[in-house]
C-alpha cells in the first residue's frame, strides 16, 4: 500500500512537472515565435535553459527553466515562472509542522518525499530551523505592536505562565461584544511589580485607555494588583478569581476540614448576591481563626475584590465568567501544549517567539466569552462608575453626543 501510495505521489509530481514545463514553453513561444521561424521585428529571442528553483511539497526543488532575452540582451522574465516562485509556502509550512509537534530534525520526514533524480533542498534541521525563528520573530514584532486603541475593550484578564526559569505575563482582552483579543506578553523572572508595570505600561503606548474604568480579573497576585492601581488608579475594578481563593484558603486547612470549606466557599461564592456573600465569608474566617489562622487571613486577604463582580448584578453566566481567570487559564494550557515538546529554551526570546505562535494558533479558535450576551450590563456598571468619580465630565460628554 505504501509503495502504491508512492508511486502515485511520483506520477502526480511528475505531471505536474511537465504540465509546468509546458506553460513556460508556451509562454517563451508567445515572445519568441515559433521555433526555427524566422520574424522581422521580434523583440526577443531564446536564450537555453537555466537551474532555477521553486517550492514543492515543503522543500525545495531544482527546476530546468527556458530563458528569453530581449534583442539588446537583457532577460526577460517569464510571468509564469514568477507566479510559482513568489508563491513560498515553505516558512508557513515550517510553522505549522513545529506548532504540531514536529522537532526540526524530523521534518523531512514528516514530508512527502522528493521524487527520484528530482534535486531538493531546504528540509535540512537548520534550514526549517532559520525559517521558524525568522517567521517567529516576525508575528512577535506584529503581536507587540499591534495598535489596540481600535478596541472597545472593557475587561482584561492578566496571568502568568511559567517557561523554563522564566515568566511570562499574559494579557487578555474581552471587548465590548465579549470578543477576546492576545493584547500582549511580556518576559521576567517573577511575578514582580516590575515585570507588571511593564506590561502595563506598554499595553498603554499601544493604546490601550487608562481613562475609563476598566475590570481587570487576576489570580490574586499582590504585585499585580499594585502594578495595576498604580497604572489605573481609581478607574480600575479588580476581580481576583473565585478558584485561586478557594484552592489558597483550602490549602491551608488540614484533610478533615478542607471539603466542608471549600463548600461554604462555593456557596458564598454561588449565592448571586454580594452582601450575602461576604456574610458568610466573614462567618467561616471567624470559626477559623482559633484554629487556623493562616486559613483565615488568607481568606480575608482581598475578600472584597472576589465579589466586585457580583455587585454588577449581571446574569449569572456571564457573572461566573468574568469571577474567575479560566478563559485565560485555557490560553495557557493551549500553550503548553503547543510548547511541551522543546527539549532546550535558550533565552527569553525564544520563549517569546513560541509563546506568540501559540497564542497565534490558539486565537485562530476563539469563540465568544461565555455569557457575552449580558455585556451590555456590564458596560452599563463600567460607565457609571465612571460618573461617580468625574460626574461633571461624563455628563459634558453625554450632552455633546
Amino acid at each position: 500500500m505504501l509503495d502504491a501510495r508512492a508511486t502515485l505521489h511520483d506520477a502526480i509530481v511528475s505531471a505536474g512537472m511537465r504540465v509546468l514545463g509546458a506553460m513556460l514553453e508556451e509562454e517563451r513561444a508567445k515572445l519568441c515565435g515559433p521555433r526555427y521561424t524566422h520574424q522581422p521585428g521580434r523583440c526577443a529571442t531564446r536564450s537555453g535553459h537555466t537551474d532555477g528553483e521553486l517550492a514543492l511539497g515543503g522543500r525545495r526543488v531544482s527546476v530546468r527553466r527556458p530563458r528569453v532575452r530581449s534583442v539588446d540582451g537583457q532577460e526577460v522574465t517569464l510571468e509564469t515562472w514568477e507566479r510559482f516562485a513568489e508563491a513560498d509556502p515553505l516558512t508557513p509550512r515550517a510553522v505549522e509542522q513545529m506548532i504540531l509537534g514536529v522537532s526540526t530534525r524530523k521534518y523531512d520526514r514528516s514530508i512527502e518525499p522528493a521524487p527520484p533524480g528530482l534535486k531538493s533542498r531546504g528540509a535540512s534541521k537548520s534550514a526549517v530551523s532559520r525559517r521558524f525563528v525568522g517567521a517567529t520573530r516576525e508575528q512577535l514584532g506584529a503581536m507587540m505592536s499591534c495598535d489596540l486603541g481600535r478596541l472597545a475593550l472593557c475587561a482584561i484578564m492578566i496571568d502568568g505562565i511559567h517557561v523554563a526559569e522564566h515568566l511570562v505575563l499574559v494579557a487578555l482582552g474581552i471587548d465590548e461584544r465579549g470578543d477576546k483579543h492576545v493584547l500582549g506578553l511580556y518576559e521576567g523572572a517573577t511575578e514582580n511589580t516590575v515585570a507588571c508595570a511593564g506590561l502595563l505600561s506598554d499595553l498603554e503606548a499601544r493604546g490601550v485607555r487608562t481613562d475609563r474604568t476598566m475590570l481587570f480579573v487576576i489570580d490574586g497576585s499582590k504585585a499585580l494588583a499594585k502594578a495595576i492601581r498604580a497604572k489605573f488608579g481609581s478607574r480600575a475594578l479588580l476581580q481576583r478569581c473565585q478558584v485561586h481563593k478557594k484552592r489558597n484558603v483550602v490549602d491551608h486547612l488540614p484533610e478533615d476540614l478542607k471539603r466542608n470549606a471549600g463548600r461554604t466557599l462555593s456557596a458564598a461564592y454561588q449565592s448571586g448576591n454580594a452582601t450575602r456573600a461576604k456574610r458568610m465569608l466573614e462567618g467561616l474566617a471567624r470559626q477559623l481563626e482559633r484554629k487556623h489562622p493562616s486559613a483565615a487571613a488568607s481568606l480575608r486577604e482581598g475578600l472584597d475584590e472576589t465579589l466586585t463582580v457580583m455587585r454588577f448584578d449581571l446574569p449569572e453566566n456571564l457573572a461566573r465568567t468574568l469571577s474567575t481567570t479560566n478563559p485565560i487559564e485555557f490560553l495557557n494550557g493551549r500553550i503548553r501544549k503547543t510548547t511541551h515538546n522543546v527539549a532546550r529554551w535558550e533565552g527569553g526570546e525564544m520563549v517569546l517567539r513560541w509563546l506568540a505562535v501559540s497564542l497565534i494558533e490558539a486565537s485562530k479558535s476563539f469563540r465568544k466569552l461565555r455569557g457575552y450576551a449580558g455585556m451590555p450590563k456590564l458596560i452599563a456598571a463600567l460607565r457609571a462608575h465612571d460618573a461617580k468619580l468625574n460626574p461633571v465630565v461624563v455628563d459634558v460628554k453625554e450632552k455633546a453626543a
